[in-house]
């Protein structure tokens, strides 16, 4: 559908991983591949190369990027909707939103927008008076509030609070609605977004959408997807279902011949946000001290939750943001022997950095949230006392870490997180919290599959999802990294995208 092909062999191109000291010389290699793993590697012209051959040309070469976090159908519908991430304020995004597009169905829609930036607050008054009778929401970039308009409640036949905003799951519910598009319109959305994503290095996603994914990526491999790897997840309404179906974490879905989509975790969404203040934390917020977010699974329910997945043979994702909530979650897991990860992690006890490594949980983060969310940190989680957005303290402290964007709470960009993880900052600031910097290996460790000991790299036996790079990361600058230029990207050793 989007590549050329697989090809037999890859010509004169170097490694920019820590596998270049398997060969004796830096200089130009061959890779050879043969049914999708890498058969050899030799100095260019010691191998005799059969079949069609990618010329290299010189390009770095690198195990191919994975986004372990992503929210895929509202990732692609997000291009068709009114982007906030700029709006200044309350007054600003309204008036946006008052000669924004109409989409199929009569709303409209925005996202991306930030409040917790703002000087002024959501107002349904403000929002009605800009809007009229069109159908109108707004999504925040934290996918953990929707602002809407008296007609969109109406439409909904939902009461509409005075701010017009609801949060958390009455939140979810909203997307869970809006995301669901005409399946038609929707794989179309999702088909254009795989291949902006495979244009960046992207060789597979875990894709957290809140619906039955496993229909989904049936329908879209038969009508002949086949631009990246996918592990799709379940949450606790489909447990039941997912159990009784016989979906495995880590098996692949019936009917795929390509072997792309697998079965992934449960996701457990046990606090809120850090921009919509619902992030259960053990010090409260500064502009609200007696506001210490919110606990959304009780730990009775978390843990029979987790006892039974894990006696299913699912894996757990577990969305916990803030430190009473990571806290919560490493009791689960420690509870239940359960498996998986933590996803998010934005704010952890010192006492807890070890109990990732001990568990064998993952930390399943967004390097890009540190950077987007560093002023909302400072100002409202001032009086915290565990350390906010710790990747080199989760790293040193032997926790596997996992990267990812959160789309479309950030753009599907692996080099941002990338670059975000080594430099800590993406404007003319200094860098936030500079001890929290990784270097550039263990970043794209974490950006390969399944992270920092997830075992990608580039050796024979190898599997040949890999990434060509006009420059080489280990010398790229902050700018370089976030616009590094991929030449070829290439899954099982078919190329999803060349140019």
């Amino acid at each position: 559908m989007t590549g050329s092909g697989a090809v037999s062999a890859i010509r004169g191109v170097r490694i920019a991983t820590d596998d270049r000291r398997l060969l004796a010389s830096d200089g130009p290699i061959d890779v050879v591949l043969d049914g999708g793993r890498i058969a050899d590697i030799a100095p260019t012209g010691a191998l005799p190369l059969r079949g069609e051959v990618l010329d290299g040309d010189g390009a770095w070469l690198i195990p191919g990027l994975w986004d372990h976090h992503v929210h895929t159908v509202q990732w692609a519908l997000a291009a068709q909707r009114e982007p906030l991430g700029d709006a200044a304020s309350a007054a600003e995004a309204a008036a946006r939103m008052s000669g924004a597009p109409m989409l199929g169905d009569g709303r409209r829609v925005g996202t991306g927008f930030r409040d917790v930036r703002w000087t002024d607050r959501p107002d349904l008054a403000l929002l009605d008076e800009r809007t009229g009778e069109i159908p109108t929401y707004l999504i925040n970039a934290d996918v953990h509030s929707v602002w809407m308009n008296s007609a969109a409640f109406r439409r909904e036949g939902l009461h509409a609070p005075a701010d017009g905003v609801l949060r958390e799951e009455d939140a979810f519910e909203i997307s869970r609605r809006l995301n669901a598009a005409d399946p038609v319109v929707a794989d179309l959305a999702v088909a254009d977004a795989a291949r902006r994503a495979a244009a960046r290095g992207i060789v597979g996603l875990v894709d957290f959408d809140m619906a039955w994914n496993a229909e989904a990526w049936t329908r879209r491999i038969a009508h002949g997807f086949d631009t990246h790897r996918v592990e799709f997840a379940v949450y606790p309404f489909d447990l039941d279902r997912a159990i009784a179906e016989g979906l495995r974490t880590g098996e692949t879905l019936a009917g795929d011949a390509l072997g792309l989509v697998r079965m992934g975790p449960l996701k457990i969404i046990s606090d809120g946000s850090l921009g919509t203040r619902t992030a259960a934390t053990g010090a409260g917020y500064a502009d609200d001290p007696h506001n210490h977010g919110v606990l959304t699974v009780p730990p009775a329910e978390l843990q029979e939750l987790l006892l039974r997945a894990t006696g299913a043979g699912i894996g757990i994702a577990l969305h916990a943001i803030g430190d009473v909530a990571v806290t919560a979650a490493l009791d689960a897991f420690t509870a239940t022997g359960a498996q998986g990860t933590i996803e998010h992690a934005q704010l952890v006890r010192h006492g807890d950095l070890a109990r990732f490594a001990r568990l064998g949980i993952a930390a399943s983060v967004q390097p890009q949230h540190a950077l987007d969310d560093r002023d909302a940190a400072d100002a409202l989680w001032a009086e915290q006392t565990a350390i906010p957005y710790p990747l080199a303290s989760l790293h040193g402290a032997g926790a596997t870490l996992r990267f990812g964007s959160d789309a479309p709470v950030a753009p599907l960009e692996p080099w941002h997180a990338i670059a975000a993880a080594v430099f800590r900052t993406d404007d003319d600031r200094a860098p936030w919290r500079p001890e929290e910097r990784l270097d550039i290996g263990t970043a794209l460790a974490a950006s390969a599959h399944n992270g920092t000991t997830g075992g990608a790299g580039i050796r024979p036996g190898g599997v040949a999802d890999l990434v060509l790079c006009g420059t080489d990361p280990n010398t790229a600058d902050a700018a370089a990294l976030r616009d590094m230029p991929v030449q070829a990207t290439m899954v099982g050793g078919r190329v999803t995208h060349s140019g």
